[in-house]
C-alpha cells in the first residue's frame, strides 16, 4: 500500500467547561475527571481553555486605577497567585500525572506563577506525562496587563508528535500575524487556540487561521457561571448565580476553513473530532504560506527566540595561566 493510502487520523478533544476559581486543587481534580471522560472516547489530544488552572478573572478590577492600588485588590492578587502554578511544581506534576494516568497529548492553559509575576502560559504534556514544554502568552490584552508579565520568543516553539506537529497561541496572540507565522514555518499541522473570547467574530479567525496556515485549528474556550467564582469575588453588580460569565465558543476547523464541530455556546461540551490528517498535504497543494506562496525576496520576518531574563549571572571563566618564569 502506498504511504498516501495509509490512514493517518487523529482522534482530538477539546474541552469547553469551568475551572473552580481560585483553587488549583480542585481544579486539578476536575482536570483529571474531564480528560479521563476524553480518554475513554479514544482521544489522543486533549485541549484545555485559557487560564483554566484556575481562572480568567473575567470583571476583576484588582482595585486598580490609574496612579492608585487598593489593598482589597492586593488581596485578591494575592489569592490569584496562591491558586497558580510553579514550573516545575507539584500542580505541575499532578497534570504530568493525569496525561500519564489516560495515554494523552494534554495542552492546557494555566496561570504560571515566577518569582513576583503571574504569566498565561499554556503546558504540553506528552502521554508519558513529561512536561513537553510551555508557552508563555507574549502580549497580555488590555487589563490583563495587570496581573500578567509579558512572554518572549524562548516559548515559542512547536512540538512534533506522533499525530503531528503541536503548536499554541493563546487569545488575540492569534491576531499577530508576525505570531502565526512563527508558527507555521515550524510546519504545524494541529493549531491550538485556548481562548477567553467567545464573541462570534472569534469563529471567522479560527476559520482563516486554518485556511491560512493549512492546518487543523482546535479553540477552547470555557462555559463558566457566577457561581463557579468563589462568594466573594467582587463583580460591579449583584449577578444571580447562575448566570452565564463566559459562553464557550469553541470549535474545531478543517484545513480549508469548513468548520468540523461547534461552536457550541451556553454550556459546557466535549468536542471530538476523527481528522484526516493527510488532509493537510492536499489543502497545502494550492497555498503553502512559508513555501511556494512565500515571496522571500520581498517580505522576511525575524524571530529572535533568545530568552530575555531581566537579570543574568554569567560564572567567570577559569583562567589557567602558566605562571612567568
Amino acid at each position: 500500500m502506498s504511504d498516501t493510502l495509509i490512514p493517518r487520523i487523529a482522534r482530538v478533544a477539546v474541552v469547553q467547561d469551568a475551572p473552580v476559581a481560585f483553587d488549583a486543587d480542585a481544579t486539578i481534580e476536575h482536570v483529571r475527571t474531564l480528560t479521563a471522560e476524553a480518554a475513554s472516547q479514544g482521544a489522543q489530544l486533549v485541549l484545555f481553555p485559557e487560564a483554566f488552572v484556575s481562572a480568567y478573572p473575567r470583571g476583576l478590577s484588582f482595585g486598580t486605577l490609574i496612579g492608585s492600588r487598593s489593598p482589597e485588590g492586593r488581596e485578591w492578587f494575592r489569592r490569584y497567585a496562591a491558586s497558580s502554578v510553579t514550573i516545575p511544581g507539584t500542580h505541575c506534576d499532578a497534570l504530568g500525572a493525569i496525561a500519564r494516568a489516560q495515554r494523552v497529548y494534554l495542552v492546557i492553559g494555566v496561570i504560571e506563577h515566577e518569582g513576583g509575576t503571574l504569566y498565561c502560559t499554556v503546558l504540553y504534556f506528552a502521554p508519558d506525562g513529561q512536561l513537553l514544554g510551555k508557552h508563555r502568552k507574549l502580549m497580555p490584552t488590555a487589563a490583563e496587563r495587570l496581573v500578567w508579565g509579558q512572554g518572549d520568543g524562548s516559548t515559542l516553539g512547536a512540538h512534533a508528535t506522533p499525530l503531528g506537529v503541536i503548536g499554541a497561541g493563546v487569545c488575540w496572540e492569534n491576531f499577530m500575524p508576525m505570531f502565526r507565522m512563527s508558527l507555521y514555518a515550524q510546519g504545524v499541522e494541529l493549531y491550538l487556540a485556548p481562548t477567553a473570547d467567545s464573541r462570534e467574530s472569534w469563529i471567522a479567525s479560527m476559520r482563516h487561521i486554518a485556511m491560512e496556515g493549512r492546518c487543523f485549528v482546535l479553540s477552547a474556550n470555557q462555559f463558566a457561571r457566577r457561581s463557579d467564582y468563589p462568594p466573594d469575588y467582587p463583580l460591579e453588580s449583584d449577578v444571580p448565580s447562575d448566570s452565564i460569565i463566559t459562553r464557550g465558543g469553541s470549535c474545531i476547523v478543517h484545513p480549508l476553513g469548513e468548520v468540523i464541530v461547534g461552536p457550541v455556546y451556553d454550556q459546557p461540551a466535549l468536542l471530538l473530532a476523527d481528522l484526516d490528517m493527510h488532509d493537510i498535504t492536499r489543502a497545502r497543494f494550492d497555498f503553502d504560506v512559508t513555501g511556494h506562496y512565500a515571496r522571500p525576496d520581498v517580505f522576511a520576518l525575524q524571530i529572535d527566540t533568545r530568552a530575555r531574563p531581566a537579570v543574568a549571572f554569567h560564572v567567570p571563566i577559569e583562567r589557567n595561566d602558566v605562571p612567568a618564569e
